[in-house]
């Protein structure tokens, strides 16, 4: 009863957040006044602070009367009285309301925003719509995202525009790169993918987002490095731990989420292939062009971040990838206490299929061969209740794919119905005209949002 009363409640407050989105949706394109007047607007939490301030004044205004000894009561009643003479009573009262709510309204608002300093230099956003935004951002779904890599960091660019309440659970076994060498040399969790979305997940692409990522070409011991890396190393030698490296990074750039590794272990990748060999490494495990029989961690038990099992547990929806199956993804439900967790989770659970197979690691692999591989390494587990995979290709495909061996995800239903997993087909492809397939962060998370939203509703 307890469930089922969670879900009536969930499907009536993604209602009443529609509700209020489709409003000023139509309030902006629709209603030719003054901007002004979308403060008066439901959810932005600043109505209940006007009316405490306005009574406030009124109660500082009479205090001051008493004390010069102006009898306020007697005066104020006397000055209507005389007035109510000579106009109508309700014309004279709206006439003093609307004139002291509009001055009061307007000294308020201009010396908040003059304390905030939001000028709004590029342009785009007022004010009104960036507070809007915000109170329905925060109260939007509870979304944990799991992978790593440049999929996950694209996810992220995107769902943050639906819900201020995201947790990235990302991958630690990374040990190529910058990445690599600051593991190997400074004996910490691999920053690199950590770094991806935390800038991701910034409020702004501004010029700190930009100098996170930014990497250096040239220097000895510097180039390769990216300064996000060199900062997430200082920041861990200066607290102790990367957790605690990763929430102050976060508070620089503001991010709108929660990055977290999924764990504190020192988690290395290795691989068994089907021709019976055992390829240690995860930038090693592309390289062997083979078939992957089965991935494992070194040492066997690494255990998950308690926090990334408190994100999973209080989740509204879960989503696995995009990004490289084997290196990626899987890779963080060979954490201890991640499967398990999705599993009891009374999230709605998505899979997003790549587009194009990888040469090393999915080699002519099916949409049904991407989702067995994520159960076989989950112990048989359901850990998806869809797939969302791309129906569109480019005309214009780069002939660089062919080259390198990598072809689109076949789509099996044949083989995906029998699973018991629901495909959510749509186009996810970005636009280029060098017939590059990439997704959209925009158009995934849409797709993932909308999803979300029906499954509630059913």
């Amino acid at each position: 009863l307890s469930s089922a009363a969670s879900d009536v409640y969930k499907r009536q407050m993604l209602k009443l957040q529609d509700g209020w989105i489709n409003m000023f949706s139509r309030f902006k394109n629709n209603v030719k006044v003054t901007k002004d007047v979308g403060w008066l607007l439901p959810g932005l939490e600043v109505k209940r602070w006007f009316l405490l301030i306005f009574f406030g004044s009124i109660m500082i205004v009479l205090g001051f009367m008493v004390l010069a000894n102006v009898r306020p009561i007697y005066l104020t009643l006397e000055l209507i009285r005389k007035a109510a003479l000579i106009l109508p009573s309700n014309f004279l009262a709206a006439v003093f309301i609307l004139i002291g709510s509009a001055i009061f309204f307007k000294g308020w608002q201009k010396t908040t925003l003059s304390i905030m300093d939001m000028d709004n230099k590029k342009g785009n956003i007022s004010v009104l719509e960036k507070l809007y935004r915000r109170r329905k951002l925060n109260k939007g779904a509870k979304i944990v995202a799991i992978g790593g890599g440049t999929g996950l960091s694209m996810l992220l660019r995107g769902i943050k525009k639906y819900t201020n309440n995201v947790t990235a659970i990302v991958t630690v076994g990374d040990d190529g790169g910058s990445s690599g060498r600051l593991r190997e040399e400074m004996g910490i969790l691999p920053p690199g993918d950590i770094r991806n979305c935390i800038a991701a997940l910034a409020d702004d692409e501004d010029m700190i987002t930009e100098l996170f990522q930014y990497r250096f070409k040239n220097g000895e011991g510097l180039e390769g490095h990216s300064f996000g890396n060199l900062f997430l190393t200082a920041l861990c030698s200066i607290t102790g731990d990367m957790v605690r490296a990763v929430k102050e990074s976060s508070n620089v750039l503001n991010i709108r989420g929660v990055v977290l590794p999924a764990t504190l272990d020192d988690m290395k990748l290795a691989a068994s292939f089907e021709d019976g060999r055992i390829i240690h490494g995860e930038s090693n495990i592309p390289e062997a062009h083979g078939k992957i029989k089965r991935l494992f961690t070194e040492p066997e038990h690494c255990h998950a971040l308690p926090e990334a099992i408190t994100a999973i547990h209080e989740a509204d929806l879960i989503i696995l990838g995009p990004g490289s199956l084997y290196t990626s993804v899987i890779p963080n439900l060979l954490v201890d206490g991640i499967v398990e967790a999705i599993d009891k989770s009374h999230a709605k659970k998505i899979y997003v299929c790549n587009i194009m197979t990888q040469p090393g690691e999915t080699d002519n692999y099916s949409v049904a061969s991407h989702v067995n591989a994520l159960i076989t390494h989950a112990n048989g587990k359901k850990i998806v209740d869809a797939v969302l995979v791309n129906d569109s290709l480019p005309d214009n495909i780069s002939e660089g794919y062919a080259k390198s061996g990598s072809i689109p995800v076949r789509l099996d239903m044949e083989n995906i119905a029998p699973i018991g997993i629901e495909v959510v087909s749509q186009k996810l492809l970005q636009e280029n005209k060098e017939g590059l397939v990439r997704h959209s962060s925009h158009r995934v998370a849409r797709a993932v949002y909308y999803w979300y939203r029906r499954a509630v509703k059913r």
